[in-house]
């Protein structure tokens, strides 16, 4: 895995507890570090969004699609995270949002300092809502906060419909769970979502499930419901009483 979040001693001995005190005050850094970055979010009114999976589930895709279906006065940005290139960035800036891209090496998760440091490159007055597209991961990105206000899953019809139960701390940690690729199911006979969405609400929480295709726009409705009331939400609470 990574040399940044304590996962690549895993297996190792952990005399004395010493592994387990590095990362404790790594995580105890980054939530101080992720504080920080709210406090920036909260002053400007932005609403974000950390966008979590497994590689290939379709969330730049979900981000193009969702760009394009957003009231014309919702302004969007976005930061993107992946361990090389910056092809996901230079797709989102297709569509004329602003997009940072942040590159992570060996690391396989982002954590708060990341999104600090792309912050530099946002004029955060100009944002209503912005995303965080993690890298690609369902183990890490789950233990590090960000700063974002919102934690959404994807769950692709590709993936297999116990994805839920294999990676438990990863679907708890969502406030949302996306299962996307949906107009692929007519073509798969072994993912049945009423199976996935028994697997989410076996986890003991109440997440909201929505079913939707990036590529056809079916179920989009309803994810932009649920993003344009986030943004007038935090709009309200930015407001001057």
């Amino acid at each position: 895995m990574c040399d940044t979040c304590g996962c690549a001693a895993t297996g190792h001995s952990h005399e004395d507890g010493r592994t387990i005190r590095v990362v404790a005050d790594l995580l105890h850094e980054n939530d101080h570090n992720a504080a920080h970055n709210r406090a920036h979010f909260d002053a400007a009114g932005v609403m974000v969004v950390n966008l979590m999976s497994s590689p290939g589930s379709g969330k730049t895709s979900l981000l193009e699609a969702t760009i394009q279906a957003l009231p014309a006065d919702v302004r969007v940005a976005v930061i993107e995270g992946d361990l090389e290139t910056e092809n996901d960035a230079a797709r989102i800036r297709r569509h004329g949002v602003p997009a940072v891209q942040i590159t992570t090496g060996t690391a396989c998760h982002l954590d708060a300092a990341m999104v600090h440091d792309a912050l530099h490159e946002l004029d955060l007055s100009g944002v209503d809502l912005l995303f965080i597209e993690n890298v690609g991961n369902l183990v890490c990105p789950a233990a590090f906060d960000l700063g974002q206000h919102r934690n959404v899953l994807l769950l692709s019809v590709t993936e297999g419909d116990d994805k839920p139960a294999k990676y438990p701390v990863m679907f708890r940690a969502a406030d949302q769970v996306l299962i996307t690729k949906t107009d692929l199911l007519p073509y798969l006979g072994d993912f049945d979502t009423a199976r996935a969405r028994g697997a989410v609400a076996a986890l003991g929480r109440a997440t909201p499930v929505l079913e939707l295709s990036a590529k056809t726009g079916q179920g989009l409705e309803g994810w932009m419901a649920s993003l344009t009331e986030a943004v007038a939400a935090r709009r309200a609470a930015a407001r001057p009483r």
